[in-house]
Parts: C-alpha cells; sequence; structure tokens
C-alpha cells in the first residue's frame, strides 16, 4: 500500500511540475506573441493599435514569475510597453519600441522565449534592432516610408 501511496504521490508531482513548465513557456510566449504584435502596428503606422497592443503586453508581463524573468527584466519591459501604451504619437512609439527592443532581444538571447526561430533585425538608419518571427524584413521605425530597410543580423535559435 505504501508504495501505491508513493507512485501515485510522485506521478502527481511530476504531472504538476511538467504542467508549470508548460505554463511558464507559454505565459514567454505569449509575451514575445504581444511583443510581435507591436511591432506590426508600427510597420503598419497604427498608433492606436500600437498602444493597446502595448496594454495587452504590460498585462502579460505582469503574469510572469520572477522565477522566469527577473523583477528589473520585466519592469524595464514594463517601463517601454507603458511608454508606448501612453501616447498615440507614432514617432514617439518608434522611439520607445528602440529601447523596448534593445530588451527584448536581450531577454530572447537570455530565455527561451519560444519553440520557433525568432530573427533579430537591424536598422542602419535608426541604428536600432528589433525581433521579427521571419526572415523579411518589414521595419518598425519607418513603416511604408523605409519598409524594406534593414537586414537580420542574427537567428535566436530555441
Amino acid at each position: 500500500m505504501k508504495k501505491i501511496v508513493l507512485l501515485a504521490a510522485f506521478f502527481t508531482a511530476a504531472c504538476i511540475q511538467k504542467s508549470a513548465a508548460q505554463d511558464s513557456t507559454s505565459s514567454l510566449s505569449s509575451l514575445l506573441q504581444s511583443y510581435y504584435q507591436i511591432k506590426d502596428a508600427l510597420v503598419a503606422g497604427n498608433a492606436g493599435v500600437a498602444a493597446s497592443k502595448s496594454e495587452e503586453f504590460v498585462k502579460i508581463a505582469n503574469t510572469i514569475d520572477y522565477k522566469l524573468i527577473s523583477e528589473g527584466n520585466i519592469n524595464a519591459l514594463l517601463k517601454d510597453a507603458g511608454a508606448i501604451s501612453e501616447t498615440k504619437d507614432l514617432q514617439k512609439q518608434r522611439v520607445y519600441f528602440a529601447n523596448f527592443s534593445t530588451n527584448m532581444v536581450a531577454l530572447a538571447k537570455s530565455v527561451k522565449l519560444t519553440s520557433e526561430p525568432a530573427y533579430e533585425m537591424y536598422c542602419p538608419m535608426k541604428k536600432a534592432n528589433w525581433l521579427s518571427s521571419e526572415k523579411q524584413v518589414k521595419n518598425p521605425y519607418y513603416g511604408s516610408a523605409m519598409m524594406g530597410c534593414g537586414k537580420v543580423v542574427d537567428t535566436i535559435n530555441p
């Protein structure tokens, strides 16, 4: 009987641990997907969508456990996303996005955010990087004015 109880306890603990790992992977993936939505809104030149997607990013970031991402890193991302969400001025959003992207690139290089590759892009005109889920350059700093300005500088493997 003791063996059955111990076996059941072990199995339950393993299931809980696996569930927690899946939850952490899911929340980190959601964080990256939210970042991509902000980037896409800036590419499209839609300040309203960029602001609302930044609010969603803040909500997701506030649910991340500090065991996954340090409190300092979360606070830096919250500051950057919060600044984007608080203005409808596209040019200001793009300025804030540069620092936001610097922090997201550093995070993506230090923590596995997704099972898919992330592409680090660089805009020589802005002298700033950003992350993309695809290799095709779609510049969030200049949008339609310079859509193809930039290049892939790194592939962040899962």
